[in-house]
């Protein structure tokens, strides 16, 4: 199902900083900066991900899901709940 949502917009930009921030922290593998600071700099690319996935799930949530129950799409739920589990 295609569909565009009112948060496409932040989360591509949030997408996008944090494929630069990833490229960052690999540059610093590269030339051999201290471990422990590439581990806080994954830590933070950790986190954008997961704030930026719970943006897209509360999106999903306001428009497929509310669509879905409303048309009895159970299976919706169903897929919600396993993307959920891949999620986290």
């Amino acid at each position: 199902m295609e569909h565009k949502h009112e948060n496409t917009k932040a989360v591509v930009n949030r997408l996008s900083r944090a494929i630069g921030h990833l490229e960052k922290v690999k540059q610093m593998v590269e030339e051999g900066r201290d471990c422990s600071e590439v581990l806080v700099q994954l830590a933070a690319v950790r986190s954008a991900i997961n704030n930026t996935g719970k943006l897209i799930l509360k999106d999903h949530l306001n428009h497929c899901i509310v669509h879905a129950v409303e048309e009895g799409d159970d299976q919706a739920l169903a897929d919600l709940n396993d993307a959920i589990d891949r999620f986290v």
